[in-house]
């Protein structure tokens, strides 16, 4: 992708200002020219730039912000920092993508993907692992023994000729640029900023060569922006610059107050996620994975319309062709070929035998009748999180047995004393601690049941497709 020349026919550009002068510029309030962003990068890129510089000048811009023009170069730049991707001209309409700001309980990823695969895309997924309380895709597929996130570009081709998707980590030679500020941001309290948000998003799926890409912006209590109006900013950032980068972007404002699913942590995710992918599993969960994908295919002119695009994903998920090419993922990325198979054919039972098991199930029971109101998904993920589900620095080995089981619904009606959730650990048993957060999550009201509103809230199109 080649780089937007803003200096003008026969004009140098400037030359840029030291590192601590871009800083105090961005702390202050002023504008970043092109050449100051790019400078900064290369500096990230190259490692001449301290550490504790690349800290001031996050929080610099998380205090400060940046408008489109600088947010879009910062992408580009972080884009160009490393290696581009390239594939065969025939695939130039069909390569996809989607991304997830990050949930509790999320595993689309793991559906949609080869859904996607199913309706004819190409899909390069690149994702991330877990950040702050939220779980990592590539988290929960190092669950499946043999998988391997770590992939080529070269290699990557060959994945999306043979099973028609992948998913695998930012490697050394894709945007490394954006792996280390990933990093710091974990650890500067600037997870939340826009344009670093829109920045390292986007960034990722510019080195795809995406024609299409639907991000999965959350909002609520256990999102990094708990409102709806805060995700809906994010969103039309993310489309804004993806037009300006010649990406058709749109984004689907969701909630993120209660799990998605039933299930919390790598390995239960994954059996869920393979529930999903026989046309079974959690409601809402089926329910995102064909909004998502009929968006895309809606917006990538593979379906006329929305709902149609909604269908065939539903239809790759009960005819059994969405499973059959995760299995080939599975296998392409290091899985034996009798696990695969045992993984994609087999029981839930059996798959738990296959998949991480924890030695110790504890379950929890209600304190009294009444209709589940509320299940709070932030409380859900400290705990598994403390339990050793997630990481506190980048690099620390993941407990892939760790996690919990919805046992009730929300806006079900339960008795005194029902079993509510089922908690997987190492044992020896939960502490009081956790047990009082755990029980704090869970909310019942005398209200009588009900249907809970679906997540997928709100669809933010594109320039080009809005009427």
């Amino acid at each position: 992708m080649a780089a937007t020349d803003r200096t003008g026919p026969g004009s140098s550009p400037p030359t840029p200002a030291s590192i601590p002068e871009l800083i105090r510029k961005k702390r202050d309030g002023d504008r970043l020219e092109d050449a100051e962003i790019r400078s900064f990068i290369q500096g990230v890129t190259e490692g001449t730039v301290q550490e504790a510089q690349i800290g001031a000048m996050l929080m610099a811009i998380r205090l400060r912000g940046m408008d489109l023009g600088e947010t879009e170069i910062l992408t580009r730049a972080l884009a160009e920092s490393g290696q581009q991707l390239q594939w065969p001209e025939a695939w130039g309409r069909l390569l996809v993508d989607k991304h997830s700001t990050g949930g509790v309980g999320d595993k689309v990823s793991l559906v949609l993907a080869p859904a996607l695969a199913a309706c004819g895309c190409k899909v390069p997924m690149i994702s991330g692992r877990g950040l702050g309380h939220t779980g990592g895709t590539l988290d929960k597929l190092e669950s499946i023994p043999g998988f391997s996130v770590v992939q080529s570009p070269e290699q990557m081709r060959e994945l999306l000729e043979h099973a028609g998707c992948c998913i695998v980590g930012q490697s050394q030679e894709l945007v490394p640029a954006d792996k280390v500020l990933y990093a710091i941001r974990d650890v500067t309290a600037t997870v939340d900023s826009l344009p670093l948000i829109t920045a390292s998003i986007l960034s990722k799926k510019a080195v795809e060569q995406l024609s299409t890409l639907v991000v999965d912006v959350k909002f609520g209590e256990a999102a990094i922006f708990p409102s709806q109006e805060r995700a809906r900013e994010l969103a039309h950032a993310l489309v804004g610059v993806g037009a300006r980068l010649g990406v058709r972007v749109a984004a689907a404002l969701t909630t993120m107050d209660s799990p998605l699913g039933r299930c919390v942590g790598h390995g239960l995710e994954v059996e869920e996620a393979l529930q999903c992918l026989e046309g079974g599993g959690p409601p809402d969960l089926q329910d995102l994975v064909t909004q998502l994908g009929g968006s895309l295919l809606w917006l990538n002119g593979q379906a006329p319309t929305l709902t149609q695009g909604t269908a065939r994903v539903g239809a790759t998920l009960d005819n059994g062709s969405a499973l059959g090419q995760f299995r080939a993922m599975l296998e392409a990325q290091g899985v034996a070929p009798k696990l695969a198979q045992a993984l994609c054919s087999g029981s839930p039972a059996q798959r738990q035998g296959l998949l991480p098991t924890a030695p110790t199930k504890e379950e929890l029971r209600t304190a009294s009748e009444g209709t589940v109101e509320k299940i709070q998904a932030l409380p859900l993920a400290q705990v598994l999180h403390e339990l050793g589900a997630g990481r506190n620095r980048a690099g620390e080995p993941l407990h892939h047995d760790v996690g919990l089981e919805l046992l009730v619904s929300l806006g079900q009606r339960v008795s005194a004393g029902t079993p509510w959730i089922r908690v997987h650990h190492k044992g020896p048993g939960l502490s009081p601690r956790h047990r009082q957060k755990l029980q704090e999550a869970l909310t019942l009201s005398g209200g009588e049941p009900f249907v809970p509103d679906p997540c997928f809230r709100e669809l933010i199109l594109p320039p080009s497709m809005r009427g």
